[in-house]
């Protein structure tokens, strides 16, 4: 049976990548994608993920567009240095035009109704700032029980990329964070950025995405601006996928190893806000401070087979 996949995303070089990935795999029924802020603003996550679907030739994809903005009143945070000023490296328009119209619902509706239409539970991967599914689980707390599990891209055990403490998605909304991976609502699987890193690909792996075919073709030329970046980051030719690396867990349970800790995300609004807190000491050990309830436990995702896991995104991809 195909795995039932929603995608909530800010296209984004490496969203662009765990879209195509979902897109391009026939186990997968993908039943809708809903955009957030994040990356770029919401306008140019909207219209990238339309045109990923494009490219892939997946008219039948409905696309809602969601929070324009966190869920605490201030300006959102965007990495338009990292992704390039569109959030495709300014290849954005030379992907093809959609031909589905945005749908006229918002994102939290369609999330909603997706997941009350479904006769089976979905798995729902949050690739960008979590806004949309803390508010999706807020309003309607009802469909909770048609998720399978949620599989998040964010969060960092060691050092953030964007804070000294903490990840981009999670650091961009703390608050949506902390209530989608502390609600308890559904199972969550944590991808942090320590795993992601790792599974960095290199030049010879974007060579040969290049030389698959049109779409591998497409997908690479949106590269630049994001490879320069990786590039000083890594100290090597490479980037980082961070994304599909998710997705790839999300489609295929069991591709990343995942140890069951408690996980907190840090709300204040000092050095440490968004941090992610994951508990990792031995069970006997750990104590809820001051009488305080003890923080959900969260699948984090801690490992995987590399070679295996970019062999399985090439083969998806092209």
């Amino acid at each position: 049976m195909a795995q039932k996949l929603i995608i909530d995303t800010d296209p984004g070089v490496d969203d662009a990548f765990a879209i195509a990935l979902a897109a391009l795999s026939s186990d997968v029924d993908l039943l809708g994608v809903t955009t957030v802020h994040g990356n770029v603003p919401l306008s140019a996550t909207t219209i990238n993920a339309r045109r990923i679907l494009a490219l892939c030739k997946r008219a039948d994809v409905p696309v809602a567009a969601g929070a324009p903005r966190p869920l605490v009143h201030r300006s959102p945070h965007e990495a338009g240095e990292v992704h390039g000023s569109d959030g495709l490296s300014g290849r954005s328009a030379a992907l093809p035009e959609p031909s589905r119209p945005l749908d006229e619902r918002d994102a939290v509706t369609l999330l909603a109704e997706l997941l009350e239409a479904s006769d089976t539970p979905v798995t729902i991967a949050p690739i960008g700032p979590l806004t949309n599914i803390a508010a999706l689980l807020a309003a309607h707390p009802a469909a909770a029980a048609k998720i399978d599990r949620i599989v998040i891209m964010g969060g960092a055990l060691g050092h953030g990329n964007t804070t000294a403490a903490a990840e981009f998605n999670i650091w961009s909304d703390p608050e949506a964070a902390q209530r989608v991976l502390t609600g308890g609502d559904a199972p969550c699987v944590l991808v942090p950025m320590d795993l992601t890193y790792r599974c960095a690909v290199d030049a010879a792996w974007l060579d040969e995405l290049d030389a698959s075919g049109p779409i591998g073709a497409a997908l690479h030329a949106l590269t630049p601006d994001y490879r320069t970046h990786y590039r000083g980051a890594l100290g090597w030719d490479g980037m980082v996928v961070h994304d599909a690396v998710a997705v790839a867990e999300a489609i295929r349970p069991g591709t990343l190893r995942t140890e069951r800790v408690p996980v907190q995300v840090e709300c204040s609004f000092g050095p440490g806000r968004g941090a992610t807190l994951a508990d990792r000491r031995l069970p006997a050990l750990r104590t809820a401070a001051d009488g305080a309830a003890p923080a959900s436990e969260v699948d984090v995702a801690v490992d995987t087979d590399l070679a295996a896991l970019r062999a399985l995104l090439l083969d998806r991809l092209r």
